[in-house]
């Protein structure tokens, strides 16, 4: 018996290996994946007969397996089937040979059965019974299988199989995002995957149509081209899943980052000066699941109708359409050939007849193979303009209309620039979405400020779109503002010339196209004015307001930042980014309203609203000055009246107190904790705290430091971590108490650890950069620092500066899903120094590296 596992061992060692040398060769993956069935067969035949099982038992491949083709690492499920239970003499056997087959090296998944309990299985159990579909004998009693599947294609029901294996898929879609366009999709699992091919072959099967693509062209469920998509859609999944097999050595059918990169080079694709390889192969990968989910739609609804006929009753809409079963379906089979046009009017009819539930496979198909007429002379055509513009315009359903002209590939012939950034991936650590999903998940974003029933979401924005006129402007700025990305050069200066264009061809007006132009110049100026510069300083609202110029730009410009932001990762947006913004666009409004930014007038307002949140809570009139007048005015400016107030109650009696003072809430902004620091000041203050939080692994959203006249740190901190809301009033006594008895402590700065970073920022790493430059008025200097997040980051930043006795003013912490973008006003003596500024840059540039 051992010789035998070994001989059978070294010869699927090397039958396995020389198959997928010959793959290595000629790239052609169907052929190693029988090949490999194949040599697969034969060791469990030799294996099955060695064993001299008896001959009322049969070997059956099942499952992929079953299927007839096997993937490098896959398992291999077999059913052992019997034609009555074991007997404890044959029940030994059977154990000794699935031992056998586990010693020859084969991950091998079984089952031993009689029919009857198969059939029990199956009927208990969807994936039982699809398994048996595939059923495929190897060796044994042939009868007894041939038995098995009469006995299984007797006991199906077609109907109820479409139903369960439609549900299954529709709860797999969910669990894998809803998208085909995931960054790390499943090639086999992930909506428009391998695994729903399969299910159109397994219902048809199931219901007798067919086992394969031609069959189904033969039913005429499909048309010959649409079979030979298919085919060569399935043939790039399956290239795609043996290669990430063999490059990962294991069973892996994630397009993990780690590996798309090689995984490109292996397909030939190389990295330019715009784009890299890896890109190149996901936007391969993501028209082959488009292209999948297409026709996946297709022949589902075709294989539905054969399975539960209805009286197909036709209602017109129009002279082109009609309404069958809650449907737009087109009246006749040319109607896209004879009227191009048709082609945009059935996503408007969609958008104005929001109870229907979408195009019926009729139109999907006729779509499919009209939409090469979407040429030069279709968007020249002014009609075609107008319906385009008139499914922006519509009142309702904008967003299905568009996602769905996406689907069909209507809106990539339309806007041919729009075509090239389908599936095309980004790379820079905080868009989890392919360039084309995230304008149009911007887009929705924007629709849905416009909506009663979204209010509660975006309660601000509602109310500034409720008195925005033409908000369909916004919807165009949306669909060009990233609509240039991967050309190389700005992305912003670029759309800005697509989108004027656009504008001029479809006759908006010159202050509308003015409008969108300016929109997808400045798209990203307001967020990086929230949060990288200091908005206590009139200056920065000043020159803000003058780029703006007016209400309705500020207004638009508000509204498609913050769409943008949400629109890039669920991780990005977060209460505090909200209030920067919201800030920002409140501040502008005053100056562009006529208010002239004045630091004293902003001083006094700070102040009054701050002494009536006193005044509400019963302090003493005068209780406030003795700790007022040992703070500047900068303090005023860089805090809200009720962050004042608050600190004030906290401090008032205790401005001379020895001991440090902690003291923490929920944060106003309704997300995080906000942490107060009062003690008398140190050099290495800050770093302490930093210290502190990275132990504690909490994250700092923003920090304002700040030194009274007679030498106490009064530092203010927003934090955050996942746990706070469920048990933050535990978090609040924890923090007050040991982040003052940690500022007691003396000794050394304890050395920075360097954590581990995510698979995403090792795989596209980003490289570090430090730049440090004297503020407009030369009274302080802007250290801007860019890496890819990890736990204590921040905390390593401040110790450099400690070392170097830098003072820190602020602290802007700008955290773009794993990238960081933080800015700090800081000073120190050592700036003065050319030789000591490259010195700090150097050693802040090592500490930002892993």
């Amino acid at each position: 018996m051992v010789a035998l596992t070994a001989s059978l061992k070294e010869q699927l060692k090397t039958e396995r290996q020389q198959a997928i040398d010959a793959f290595n060769a000629d790239h052609q993956p169907e052929k190693l994946l029988v090949k490999l069935r194949q040599i697969v067969d034969r060791v469990l035949t030799q294996a099955w007969h060695a064993r001299a099982l008896p001959g009322r038992a049969a070997l059956v491949a099942v499952g992929g397996y079953g299927r007839g083709e096997l993937f490098p690492y896959s398992d291999v499920d077999v059913l052992v089937l019997l034609d009555a239970p074991p007997n404890p003499s044959l029940q030994s056997k059977l154990e000794e040979l699935v031992q056998l087959f586990w010693d020859m090296g084969l991950e091998i998944g079984h089952s031993i059965r009689t029919v009857d309990e198969c059939l029990t299985e199956s009927a208990a159990d969807i994936t039982v019974q699809t398994s048996l579909l595939e059923a495929r004998f190897i060796t044994g009693n042939r009868k007894l299988f041939q038995f098995l599947r009469d006995r299984c294609n007797a006991a199906m029901n077609p109907q109820a199989f479409f139903q369960a294996k439609t549900l299954e898929m529709r709860q797999r879609h969910v669990k894998y995002e809803d998208t085909p366009y995931s960054l790390e999709p499943n090639c086999k699992e992930s909506p428009g995957g391998l695994r729903d091919l399969q299910v159109i072959l397994w219902v048809a099967k199931a219901a007798g149509l067919g086992d394969s693509w031609r069959k189904l062209a033969q039913r005429g469920l499909i048309t010959n081209t649409e079979a030979r998509q298919l085919m060569r859609t399935e043939h790039t999944f399956k290239d795609i899943r043996v290669r990430l097999h063999l490059q990962t050595k294991r069973r892996e059918d994630r397009l993990i980052f780690d590996v798309q990169t090689p995984l490109a080079e292996s397909f030939g694709f190389k990295t330019t000066d715009t784009r890299r390889a890896s890109e190149y192969l996901m936007q391969h990968y993501y028209w082959a699941a488009k292209a999948a989910t297409q026709l996946n739609t297709i022949l589902l609804q075709n294989i539905e109708a054969q399975l539960f006929p209805q009286p197909a009753i036709p209602k017109p809409i129009n002279e082109r359409f009609n309404e069958v079963n809650g449907l737009i379906d087109i009246a006749a089979d040319d109607t896209f050939e004879k009227t191009p046009s048709a082609m945009l009017e059935v996503f408007l009819l969609r958008a104005q007849h929001p109870e229907m539930k979408g195009l019926t496979a009729h139109t999907l198909r006729a779509l499919w193979h009209a939409r090469f007429k979407i040429d030069g002379k279709f968007r020249r055509d002014p009609a075609n303009r107008t319906l385009f513009l008139q499914i922006i315009r519509a009142p309702q359903g904008i967003t299905h209309a568009l996602r769905a002209m996406n689907q069909t590939s209507i809106l990539g012939r339309y806007l041919p620039n729009f075509r090239r950034i389908i599936g095309q991936m980004q790379h820079d650590l905080f868009h989890v979405y392919t360039v084309d999903q995230h304008i149009l998940m911007v887009v929705r974003n924007v629709r849905r400020f416009t909506m009663t029933e979204h209010a509660h979401e975006y309660p601000f924005c509602s109310r500034l779109m409720a008195n925005f006129a033409q908000p369909w402007i916004l919807y165009i700025a949306a669909l060009f503002h990233d609509i240039a990305k991967g050309r190389g050069g700005d992305h912003s200066k670029l759309g800005m010339d697509d989108a004027r264009k656009f504008c001029k061809d479809h006759g908006l007006t010159k202050e509308d196209t003015e409008l969108v132009v300016f929109l997808v110049e400045q798209h990203l100026t307001m967020s990086q004015v929230a949060q990288k510069q200091d908005l206590s300083d009139p200056d920065v609202i000043l020159n803000f307001a003058k780029m703006v110029k007016d209400e309705r730009h500020l207004t638009a410009l508000y509204l498609l930042t913050v769409a943008d932001i949400r629109g890039t990762s669920p991780k990005v947006w977060n209460a505090w980014k909200a209030k920067l913004l919201e800030d920002l666009y409140r501040m502008t409004l005053r100056v562009l309203g006529g208010e002239a930014p004045s630091a004293d007038h902003e001083l006094q307002n700070r102040q009054e609203e701050a002494l009536k949140e006193l005044r509400l809570y019963g302090l003493p009139p005068g209780a406030h000055q003795k700790l007022w007048q040992k703070l500047d005015v900068a303090y005023f400016l860089r805090h809200d009246a009720s962050d004042i107030a608050w600190q004030t109650r906290a401090l008032c009696d205790r401005i001379e107190s020895e001991a440090p003072i902690v003291k923490c809430r929920l944060a106003p902004i309704g997300e995080g904790l906000q942490v107060t620091v009062y003690i008398k000041d140190q050099p290495d203050l800050f770093a302490r705290i930093c210290s502190y939080f990275d132990r504690q692994n909490f994250s700092i959203l923003d920090a304002k430091i700040h030194t009274t006249r007679h030498g106490y740190a009064l530092d203010t901190f927003l934090i955050t971590e996942a746990t706070f809301a469920d048990n933050y009033r535990d978090i609040i006594t924890l923090i007050e108490h040991d982040l003052a008895e940690s500022l007691v402590a003396s000794g050394p700065l304890p050395v920075p650890t360097k954590a581990r970073l995510s698979r995403l920022s090792r795989t596209f790493p980003i490289t570090p950069t430090v730049d440090l430059r004297p503020d407009e008025r030369g009274q302080y200097y802007l250290l801007s620092v860019s890496a890819s997040d990890r736990t204590g980051l921040l905390y390593s930043i401040a110790s450099v500066l400690a070392r170097y006795k830098i003072n820190l003013h602020t602290a802007k912490i700008m955290t773009l899903g794993e990238r960081v973008e933080d800015v700090f006003l800081v000073d120190g003596p050592m700036l003065s120094h050319a030789r000591s500024q490259i010195q700090l840059e150097t050693d802040l540039l090592e500490a930002l590296r892993i």
